[in-house]
């Protein structure tokens, strides 16, 4: 069985609407690019994307596969329990992503879409105490944006999501304290924008 097909052998983009395929399209594009700029940290990060629809369902990668093998179809569709729900999906994803997502997922309406990486240059900005500094033009355009969190090791404890909510208020960057950086924006595309 291909990893684009459930049980049934039905492909995952005929069992999806229009808007969820573009969606998962978007997204897998974004993981290979990632990957492309070597922001992986190989199999450590996370990126998701919300399904349109009420159901508050998003997207993330199954944990244990590198970003450049990510496709449309392998992305995993969980709810804010955490519960898988792809029709025959087998992975299962990383309990830190779900830890973070699902906490700025359910808080922010308008979250299309959460980057979280442990790039170099960004863990090494979040390491300072002053954080980014406004030493060039692009840095000014992110610091009214930017909120920061504390960091509390591996983001395992469900309880770590009121924190990381309450810290990131309305901004849409934030810097993961001696850990990496996130952003939250609309759709794949602003996201990956704001983080580059």
């Amino acid at each position: 069985m291909s990893v684009a097909e459930d049980f049934s052998g039905a492909s995952v983009r005929d069992q999806v609407s229009e808007e969820e395929w573009q969606v998962r399209v978007d997204l897998a594009a974004t993981y290979r690019l990632v990957a492309h700029y070597g922001w992986s940290d190989l199999i450590y990060t996370h990126i998701s994307a919300r399904v349109p629809g009420p159901e508050h369902h998003f997207l993330i990668n199954p944990y244990g596969w590198l970003f450049d093998e990510i496709t449309a179809s392998s992305l995993i569709k969980v709810d804010s329990e955490g519960e898988i729900v792809d029709p025959g999906a087998t992975n299962r994803v990383n309990p830190a992503g779900f830890t973070i997502h699902s906490a700025v997922h359910m808080a922010r309406e308008e979250a299309g879409a959460v980057l979280h990486l442990h790039a170099a240059d960004g863990v090494a900005v979040s390491a300072h105490k002053e954080g980014l500094l406004p030493l060039s033009q692009t840095a000014m355009l992110c610091l009214d944006h930017i909120s920061f969190h504390d960091y509390e090791g591996v983001a395992l404890n469900l309880d770590e999501r009121e924190r990381l909510v309450k810290d990131l208020g309305d901004k849409n960057m934030m810097l993961r304290r001696n850990h990496g950086t996130l952003t939250v924006w609309k759709d794949v595309a602003e996201a990956c924008t704001y983080m580059l």
